[in-house]
């Protein structure tokens, strides 16, 4: 296994921890564990929401049919998952074996932002909920932040019921609030909102109002974002790989993709176990899902 890392913050790569059925494929795929350290994997693949153990061995799978695009999850206290499915222009709410439990979004119907279609544009206008969704997050009283991503360029707060409150952002490429691919969404314990912004390499940095406090820059299109219990960030980058920083932005530990794939093919999205293993997706077909191991 190859270590990769520094200091605190040194791992060993495994690239083929998950044990799938003979012929299944993972697609893009997001990724969660929960209470028992089960890893949920949210994929574009024909198996939407696979279920591993720790040692990668399959348990279950459900959503066929049903989950066509997946992008980005976040997983509650109760195991409950929160899954953008992006091009469908819905969140969805289930619990553990996959009931259906609340639906924010009209099916396959985008709010009208004018934007083109290609990733490489940006909207023309910011409007409502959703126009391809790209992550959820979940505050401590339980109100829903999704970053609403690829056209649109906002962020939308819901209470834990599902009713919308307000939503924040515009498209644009430097100002505080503007918003090019709107990506990954992370709010931590004293409120603080961050979002992965992109195609603008920067994570911009918010009050639970909306209201700018800061961006770091040292980023090379950040895609998802995990903070741990010791206030630790571990940050998904397309452009390059994985950064561990502080939660004031304080770089820890830096390392690049594990192949020389090129540009845009670094990670796509990540998870932490209770362990402080690292799961992340990269954004390579037939190298999708490498597992970290913390090293002791």
């Amino acid at each position: 296994m190859v270590a990769v890392g520094t200091g605190k913050y040194i791992y060993e790569a495994v690239e083929d921890w998950a044990k799938l059925p003979a012929g299944w494929v993972l697609g893009q795929t997001a990724i969660v564990t929960d209470s028992q350290d089960r890893v949920y994997l949210f994929n574009r693949g024909d198996h939407p929401l696979i279920v591993l153990d720790r040692d990668g061995n399959y348990l279950s799978s459900w959503g066929e049919g049903s989950l066509p695009d997946a992008h980005g999850m976040f997983i509650d206290g109760d195991d409950n998952l929160y899954m953008p499915v992006k091009n469908s222009h819905v969140v969805l709410k289930y619990d553990p074996q996959g009931k259906l439990l609340m639906t924010l979004g009209a099916w396959d119907q985008p709010s009208d932002t004018g934007w083109s279609g290609n990733y490489a544009d940006p909207a023309v206008r910011a409007a409502g909920p959703f126009n391809r969704p790209s992550d959820v997050a979940l505050d401590p009283n339980g109100d829903l932040y999704i970053s609403d991503g690829y056209g649109n360029a906002r962020v939308h707060k819901f209470t834990a019921a599902g009713d919308f409150v307000f939503s924040w952002g515009k498209p644009g490429k430097t100002a505080p609030g503007e918003f090019h691919v709107p990506h990954g969404v992370w709010v931590h314990t004293d409120g603080r909102v961050f979002v992965a912004d992109r195609e603008n390499n920067r994570i911009q940095i918010f009050s639970a109002d909306g209201d700018f406090l800061d961006q770091w820059t040292d980023f090379s299109r950040p895609c998802d974002i995990y903070v741990d219990a010791d206030q630790v960030m571990y940050v998904a980058e397309l452009g390059a790989f994985m950064s561990i920083v502080t939660i004031d932005g304080k770089l820890l530990a830096r390392w690049d993709m594990p192949n020389d794939a090129g540009e845009g093919q670094g990670a796509h999205a990540l998870w932490v176990d209770s362990h402080g293993d690292i799961y992340v997706n990269q954004n390579l077909e037939g190298h999708r899902l490498i597992k970290y191991l913390k090293s002791t």
